[in-house]
């Protein structure tokens, strides 16, 4: 299983150090721009289900394309 902690950095030192002591945790830090690439990635997946639920409705290509 994996699972993504968004912790304050004064309280992350001491997590760390108590899953790094567990023999069954591997653990890896992620830079700030991996983090926020993966939080833009969750939301994208978020919007892309609640457009398929129909909760959302889809932005036209040719809109979204003139914006860039």
């Amino acid at each position: 299983m994996k699972v993504l902690l968004d912790i304050k950095d004064s309280k992350a030192i001491h997590l760390m150090e108590v899953l790094k002591s567990l023999p069954y945790v591997k653990t890896k830090q992620l830079t700030e721009r991996k983090a926020q690439l993966l939080n833009e990635l969750r939301e994208a997946v978020e919007e892309i289900k609640l457009i398929r639920e129909g909760k959302k409705e889809a932005r036209n290509v040719e809109d979204f394309l003139n914006e860039l």
